[in-house]
């Protein structure tokens, strides 16, 4: 194997354990995504709770300024029945009392209601800060392992990366545009190994020709049905 294939295949085992860390990269921003957003659920159940609470109060308020109101008009009532003078003032009243009466009893029965209702809800909004902070607690401890794994990663890609400055360093230019040409689209099967007189890269059987360019060894030899480069394995050239 001449020096250009094998510094292309050695250039290709370090491109291969760098895009290796992808999945490990992946898997682990996974883990961080996953806990934050069941925090994130149980912060936006929260905030949904806590708007419910604030509203039925502001309606438990508005219905006891509403009471406060009938009671007033109820007052009035009463005095005015003491001054009627004939039977329409007094069904007139009589109606207006009966109108007051049923809006009171309206307000009352809905503050009760809407009071209860806060109850539960306020429970809910307990029971779920009890479970945001249990939530919280394993997202900061995910977070950090998360963390370190992504900072190993990074730790040994940058070694790798260095490792492949040099190599490239030690490719001539030329052959090293033709890799990453094909590299662009067949990724890291761009060097791959003939076995059984076979590009191991499309798994199709290789000609005659094209096997002995490899055997060889003295050129750049690529597959004739996908166009990946191509070298023998070591235990290969021994047979």
């Amino acid at each position: 194997m001449n020096k250009h294939l094998e510094g292309l295949v050695e250039l290709s085992d370090i491109d291969k354990s760098v895009d290796g860390f992808t999945p490990q990269i992946e898997i682990a921003e996974k883990k961080i995504t996953k806990e934050q957003q069941k925090v994130d659920d149980v912060t936006e159940k929260i905030a949904n709770l806590h708007s419910l609470i604030e509203d039925n109060g502001s309606k438990i308020k508005s219905y006891e300024e509403q009471i406060a109101t009938l009671d007033e008009q109820l007052k009035s009532i009463q005095k005015k029945n003491k001054a009627i003078t004939n039977e329409k003032e007094m069904k007139a009243l009589s109606l207006e009392e009966e109108l007051a009466k049923e809006k009171l009893t309206f307000a009352n029965e809905e503050i009760e209601r809407l009071g209860k209702i806060n109850e539960t809800k306020k429970e809910e909004e307990k029971e779920l800060n009890i479970k945001l902070e249990e939530l919280s607690a394993v997202a900061v401890t995910v977070n950090k392992e998360a963390e370190k794994k992504l900072a190993d990663i990074e730790k040994q890609k940058s070694g790798l990366y260095e490792e492949r400055v040099k190599k490239v360093s030690s490719i001539d230019q030329k052959i090293l545009v033709f890799y990453e040409k094909v590299r662009n689209w067949a990724g890291n099967t761009a060097v791959v190994a003939v076995k059984k007189q076979a590009c191991y890269g499309c798994y199709m059987k290789i000609n005659d020709k094209a096997y002995s360019e490899v055997i060889r060894g003295e050129e750049i030899a690529t597959c004739p049905h996908c166009g990946r480069i191509l070298f023998l394995e070591k235990v290969e050239a021994e047979a």
